[in-house]
């Protein structure tokens, strides 16, 4: 006598998925879900645990290999940070100002179960998981990575698995059953053929920076005259270019805007935060942040509405190393400022006021600005290598670069000096 096996439903996770292609599958799951389908990268990658490891975990870590970069590179460096920005935005820290994208997975192999549709028309079906199948992160890996050391110890972020329980829903897609040549490309395409976005740029977006915050306040609560109206100055900030066209009816881009409120706070030292966070605990000392705000905003809305000409003729003023320059001269008006450095708006105004903001090479070029092939100026000289020159120039009126940005020719200039 021969025994048959159970024909009853197969065992292993169920998804409720919905189909968006012949081969590929969205949905949600738990947390506890995904760290039982797919491993954490690290014990793939750690040679004491694969030495123990099954054969069927040791053939898994060797297949997640040809389709995966190893936690050795920078995205292991960055695993500590995402986890507590994820279980920061599960606790609710972030409000609903937070994000994580959608997990790739590759389900190598057919599934073991998919049902009919849940409702007729919907496209929704529960697929199941077989406990043994190979499911690996094609693109998410780090986020993955992330969510196995909160679930690994959820009391070490502030959290319980009770809580992981009840807040957590991670959005996937999953691909079934396609070769390793094809997830192999789909890693290429996801992680090469996407434009990165210019951490500057990136910047100008992210609300959790005092920087970023100050440059949207001055915008909103300056106003400027343009065109005949009165409009908020925020009406023309680009805040999704790090460079304007001609077409653009902005003067100026909120990255610029944003560099000249980090040198203002900091001086010369700002230009290190153009592309990183400004925390209050990262403050001048004896300064807090209501206080910087105040001064920030009321300095830097002061210097654009008394040049406020050059800004709506998109003169050099408003190029990125100009702002940066100009920030780290006002920084010499705030209260914070080193005393040996310190001075008066209204010094600042008068060291301003015979600048050239024409953008032209006599005055700019080999201070932020260099002549191409072409003849043209071009002011795409970033902030971190031109901001000091520009401040020298604007501080030192006498020095050769104070001297060219001026129009200052022959043998002595308007201070007396010669050049």
């Amino acid at each position: 006598m021969r025994l048959t096996m159970p024909t009853g439903t197969p065992e292993g996770i169920p998804l409720t998925v919905m189909t968006f292609r012949e081969d590929a599958v969205i949905g949600t799951m738990s947390l506890a879900a995904l760290v039982r389908l797919v491993p954490s990268p690290r014990q793939e990658e750690d040679p004491r645990a694969l030495k123990t490891a099954s054969g069927h975990d040791r053939r898994r870590a060797e297949l997640r290999a040809t389709v995966q970069r190893t936690l050795k590179s920078q995205k292991g460096k960055n695993i500590p940070d995402y986890a507590e920005y994820i279980a920061a935005g599960v606790l609710g820290k972030h409000g609903s100002a937070w994000s994580t994208p959608p997990i790739t997975l590759w389900h190598a192999g057919e599934v073991a179960a998919m049902s009919d549709e849940l409702v007729a028309g919907s496209g929704l079906r529960t697929l199941t998981v077989a406990p043994d199948a190979m499911v690996i992160a094609i693109d998410g890996e780090t986020q993955t990575t992330a969510w196995h050391d909160i679930y690994r110890d959820p009391e070490s972020f502030g959290l319980t698995y009770t809580e992981l329980g009840r807040r957590v829903r991670i959005p996937f897609e999953l691909y079934i059953g396609i070769s390793p040549a094809d997830a192999r490309q789909i890693f290429y395409d996801r992680n090469v053929k996407g434009v990165d976005v210019a951490k500057n740029l990136a910047m100008s977006m992210d609300q959790r920076d005092l920087a970023t915050r100050l440059a949207y306040t001055v915008g909103e609560k300056l106003e400027v005259e343009s065109d005949g109206q009165r409009m908020p100055f925020a009406k023309l900030v680009n805040a999704g270019k790090r460079q304007l066209t001609k077409t653009d009816k902005e003067v100026v881009t909120l990255s610029a805007l944003r560099a000249l409120i980090v040198t203002t706070i900091f001086g010369t030292r700002g230009v290190n935060y153009s592309a990183t966070n400004v925390q209050p605990e990262d403050l001048p000392p004896n300064t807090d942040a209501d206080e910087v705000a105040t001064v920030v905003v009321r300095l830097v809305s002061r210097l654009i509405e008394d040049r406020f000409p050059d800004f709506a003729r998109r003169s050099a003023i408003t190029a990125p190393a100009v702002m940066a320059g100009l920030g780290v001269l006002l920084h010499r008006a705030t209260p914070w400022c080193a005393p040996s450095d310190a001075m008066s708006y209204d010094m600042v105004g008068r060291l301003l006021a015979d600048v050239r903001w024409e953008r032209e090479a006599r005055y700019w070029d080999g201070v932020c600005a260099s002549v191409g092939s072409s003849g043209r100026l071009n002011f795409s000289g970033g902030v971190r290598d031109s901001a000091g020159r520009v401040a020298g120039a604007l501080i030192e009126p006498h020095s050769g670069l104070g001297h060219k940005v001026r129009g200052v020719r022959g043998s002595t200039c308007a201070c007396g000096r010669e050049r």
